[in-house]
C-alpha cells in the first residue's frame, strides 16, 4: 500500500504540503501513509489521492487490493465475481490512460473484484445486529491544524417558540423559525407590520446575550396571491413575490426594526424544496443580490447567509446548488446555508459527514469556497418516532462534535432543530419543562469546551485506535489557566477499549462524574463520548 501511494505521489511532482492540501488531510498523516506507518481507513481518501496524482482505473484497483489487505477487509470466504455495476461505481470520474500501468501489478485484480462485491453480499443479506456491524461513515478523513479556539456559536438551535421564552441549558445561538416570524407573520398586509412577536425572541436573545440569525420564507398571500401555498397555516406562499420592490420593502424594514439584534440572516428557508420555494433560481439569485445589499448598507457587521439546500444525500440539490452558484447567488453572501442531517434518524450523526463531503466537492465544482452553516433538519422529521432517551441524549452530543470534526471543510455553525419543540424524535428541551437528559448533555460539552482550543479530528486506524473510535483533540485550561491537551472520545458503533496513553489524568463523563487514571490504563469508550485530560 505504502508504496503504491508514494509511487503515485513521486509521479505527480506534488508536495506533501499541496498533494494534502488537495485532499484535505495534513502533510505529515500522508508522509504516514507513503512511508507504510499509517493506512487510511476511508478507502474515499485512498481514491481523493490517486486522482490528485493522475491514477488510472486500473492503478486504483490495485490499490483498493492494497488497502483491503492492509485494512483487513478483504477477508472473504471463496471467489466472487464483481457486477459490472460495483466496478462502474468505484471507477467513476477515474480518468483512463494508454499504455501499461505503473507497476504492472495485475495479480491483485481478480481477488479486488471479489472485495468490491463483499460489501453487497452483506447489504443484501437479512439484518442481524449482533453480527453485521454499522459500517463506517464515508467523509470522516482524520486532520489536524493550529489549535483555534472553538466557537460557542457552533451550538446553536432553531427556535420553535413565539413567546420570548430562552433555553434554560447553555447554548451558543439562536435560529429564528417556525417561531411565528415568517414573512407573511409579520407583513399580513402590505406597508403594515407586527414586530411583537419578533421582539419578544429578540429580547430574550439580548437578555441571554445570544446571537440570532433571521430566516426568511414564506411570502405573503398579498404578494403572490395567484402563487403555490407555502406549508404553513397562515396561507403564505411557496413563491417570490410578484413584485420584488414588495422583498425589499420588507427586508429593508426589517432590518431598520431589528437593528443590531439580529446579527445574522437567512436569506431563504429550503430554497430547493418546492413547498417553500417553487420559483426560478434566476429569481432566487436577484432576491439574494438585493436582500444582501440592503442588509449590508444598514448593518456592515450582519452575516449574510445564503437560500439554505436541503436533501443533500440526492443529485438534484447538488444541481440546484451548482445552478444558483453558476448564477452568481453565492458572491453575494458570506456564508451558505445547508441542512446537515441523517439519512435516517436513528443513524449515527457521523454519517453526516457524507453530505459535508458532497457539499465540499459541488462547491470545488462551482469555483466556491464558503463558510458552511446548517440551519435545521428534513421537514418530514416530526413523521419519525422518537429515540429512546439515551440513544437521543449521545446523539445530541454527537450531532455538534460531528459539527467540530467538519470544521476541517469549513463547517462553522450548527443550529440543531429544534429548541421548544416536544414532538420531534430528539428533544433537547420542550418548552415549559426541564432540560432533558440531551440537553443536559449538550450543556456538559459546552462546559467541557468553554475556552478550548480545537487541533484535531480523527478516526479508527488513520490514528491508531480501534475502527470504529472517534477523537478530537483540545487544548483546554486547567484550573490554573494553563493549557493542558484533553481528547473526547466516542464511537459510532459499539464499544472498544483503548489505551489512555502517558500523561492522562482523568477521564470525565457527560453526567459529570470523574475518575482519575493512570496513563497505563485502559479505557472503554462507547456511543457516548467521555473527556480525557491529560497533564
Amino acid at each position: 500500500m505504502a508504496e503504491v501511494l508514494a509511487g503515485l505521489k513521486e509521479r505527480s511532482g506534488l508536495s506533501y504540503q499541496e498533494l494534502g492540501r488537495r485532499v484535505f488531510t495534513s502533510s505529515s498523516t500522508l508522509h504516514r501513509y507513503c512511508n507504510g506507518k499509517g493506512t487510511p481507513a476511508d478507502f474515499d481518501l485512498v481514491v481523493r489521492i490517486a486522482k490528485e496524482c493522475g491514477a488510472d482505473a486500473e492503478e486504483l484497483n490495485t490499490l483498493l487490493g492494497c488497502w483491503k489487505t492492509a485494512t483487513g477487509e478483504g477477508r472473504a470466504e471463496g471467489p466472487v465475481q464483481a457486477p459490472a455495476e460495483a466496478r462502474a461505481e468505484v471507477l467513476s470520474e477515474v480518468p483512463t490512460r494508454k499504455g501499461p500501468p505503473l507497476w504492472g501489478l495485475r495479480l491483485l485484480l481478480a481477488g479486488v473484484m471479489a472485495l468490491v462485491v463483499l460489501g453487497t453480499a452483506v447489504a443484501s443479506a437479512p439484518f442481524e445486529p449482533a453480527v453485521l456491524p454499522v459500517a463506517a461513515p464515508v467523509g470522516s478523513t482524520s486532520w489536524t491544524q493550529t489549535p483555534r479556539p472553538v466557537d460557542p456559536e457552533l451550538f446553536g438551535v432553531t427556535m420553535n417558540s413565539f413567546s420570548g421564552a430562552m433555553p434554560s441549558f447553555r447554548t451558543g445561538a439562536l435560529r429564528l423559525w417556525d417561531s411565528e416570524t415568517r414573512w407573511a407573520q409579520l407583513e399580513p398586509a402590505k406597508g403594515e407590520y407586527d414586530w411583537s412577536t419578533l421582539d419578544r425572541l429578540l429580547d430574550g436573545a439580548e437578555r441571554e446575550g445570544l446571537p440570532t440569525m433571521f430566516v426568511f420564507g414564506a411570502t405573503p398571500s398579498w404578494a403572490a396571491p395567484d402563487a403555490r401555498k407555502a406549508a404553513y397555516p397562515e396561507s403564505s406562499r411557496a413563491a417570490p413575490p410578484d413584485d420584488l420592490d414588495d422583498w425589499d420593502a420588507f427586508v429593508g424594514a426589517l432590518v431598520q426594526h431589528a437593528g443590531a439584534r439580529i446579527d445574522a440572516y437567512e436569506l431563504w428557508a429550503v430554497a430547493n424544496h418546492e413547498h417553500h420555494y417553487n420559483g426560478s433560481v434566476r429569481t432566487l439569485v436577484e432576491m439574494t443580490r438585493r436582500a444582501s445589499r440592503i442588509i449590508r448598507k444598514a448593518d456592515a457587521n450582519a452575516t449574510v447567509v445564503c437560500p439554505s439546500i436541503t436533501d443533500l444525500w440526492g443529485a438534484e440539490a447538488h444541481e440546484f446548488l451548482l445552478r444558483f452558484a453558476e448564477s452568481g447567488g453565492y458572491q453575494h453572501c458570506d456564508a451558505a446555508g445547508i441542512k446537515l442531517y441523517q439519512r435516517r434518524v436513528t443513524d449515527p450523526p457521523e454519517t453526516m459527514l457524507e453530505a459535508v463531503r458532497k457539499v465540499d466537492r459541488t462547491f470545488h465544482r462551482a469555483g466556491y469556497h464558503l463558510p458552511l452553516w446548517s440551519t435545521g433538519t428534513v421537514q418530514t422529521l416530526p413523521l419519525n418516532d422518537p429515540l429512546d432517551k439515551e440513544t437521543a441524549a449521545n446523539h445530541a452530543v454527537r450531532f455538534y462534535l460531528t459539527g467540530l470534526y467538519a470544521r476541517n471543510r469549513d463547517l462553522e455553525r450548527m443550529y440543531f432543530y429544534a429548541w421548544g419543540n416536544g414532538k420531534i424524535p430528539l428533544v433537547l428541551q420542550a418548552e415549559g419543562q426541564p432540560p432533558t437528559k440531551a440537553g443536559e448533555f449538550v450543556a456538559r460539552l459546552q462546559r467541557w469546551l468553554a475556552s478550548a482550543d480545537l487541533r484535531s479530528c480523527g478516526r479508527g486506524l488513520q490514528i491508531d485506535l480501534p475502527e470504529n473510535v472517534w477523537q478530537c483533540e483540545f487544548l483546554i485550561p486547567d484550573d490554573r489557566g494553563t493549557r493542558r491537551p484533553a481528547h473526547i472520545r466516542w464511537t459510532h458503533t459499539g464499544t472498544a477499549e483503548t489505551d489512555l496513553g502517558s500523561g492522562a489524568r482523568t477521564v470525565e463523563h457527560l453526567d459529570g462524574t470523574t475518575h482519575e487514571v493512570d496513563g497505563r490504563e485502559t479505557v472503554p469508550v462507547t456511543g457516548r463520548p467521555i473527556l480525557i485530560r491529560y497533564g
